[in-house]
């Protein structure tokens, strides 16, 4: 009879473990698949980039820096490796275009030049996209996060190799405004 109990307690405790497992799993795989929509939308980004340096470059031979700065934003974001790395480069990135925006102000034809605005506007619709990937990367990050990290959860994640997650966000220097020069 108490070898019932036993095999019945042994059970039962490997029924707990594949359900939390398989919970873990669930939510792990979400969280990656809501990395990877970040990464789709870096990446289509990233490709746009070449295009809008190129366009800019006929109009602005004397911004080189700037130019630079973008290019080497873009490289980042192209090697970056997860949720910190992809968030600096992103930031770096950001700022970069912004600068390059508030300079193309200077210049009428640039602003009034067909391919710029198509690029303007398609670089505008990206920004919206990735913004709502990290909103739902950063949602489904949470949900993860607080499973792996609830009791009692926590007494198996761990050992079953599940960690937290790291979340997307901007660093403080990427949420102050832009400082445009315009030396010549």
């Amino acid at each position: 009879m108490t070898g019932y109990v036993v095999a019945g307690v042994v059970l039962l405790a490997l029924v707990v473990v594949a359900a939390v497992y398989n919970r873990l799993v669930a939510r792990r795989n979400k969280a990656r698949q809501a990395w990877s929509g970040i990464d789709v939308q870096l990446t289509r980004r990233a490709d746009l980039v070449p295009r809008l340096v190129e366009t800019v470059k006929g109009y602005q031979v004397h911004e080189h820096q700037l130019l630079s700065a973008v290019t080497a934003a873009r490289a980042r974001i192209i090697a970056a490796g997860g949720p910190r790395e992809s968030g600096e480069a992103d930031d770096a990135l950001e700022g970069a275009l912004q600068r390059l925006f508030a300079v193309a102000e200077a210049y009428p034809d640039l602003k009034a030049s067909d391919n710029f605005l198509a690029l303007q506007t398609e670089l505008s619709d990206l920004e919206e996209d990735i913004s709502f990937a990290r909103r739902y990367y950063n949602a489904v990050t949470e949900d993860y996060n607080t499973t792996v990290q609830s009791f009692p959860v926590l007494l198996l994640a761990g050992p079953l190799g599940f960690a937290p997650r790291e979340f997307f966000k901007a660093d403080a220097a990427s949420r102050e405004a832009p400082v445009a020069e315009f030396d010549r």
